[in-house]
């Protein structure tokens, strides 16, 4: 993924989340419920708003290794 040098909001990655979440593993939409209760760094916002990004679009491998990143940001927030 490249680097993008916009910030994003709470809102936006909560949008990019539900533009999404019909192609996340079901177990992975309560942790977001949760992601999305609390506030977090910009920095945070912005990873998760890439990871998300074009979620539906990429191959199988590096969807793969988005959902591991994704986890482990969601288990440790």
């Amino acid at each position: 993924m490249s680097t993008c040098k916009l910030d994003h909001s709470h809102e936006d990655v909560k949008q990019k989340y539900e533009s999404q979440k019909d192609y996340l593993p079901e177990e992975m939409k309560q942790l977001f419920e949760q992601f999305f209760a609390k506030e977090h760094t910009q920095d945070l916002l912005n990873e998760v708003f890439h990871l998300l990004k074009k979620y539906d679009l990429a191959a199988e491998e590096e969807k793969s290794e988005r959902k591991n990143r994704l986890y482990m940001i969601l288990h440790n927030v």
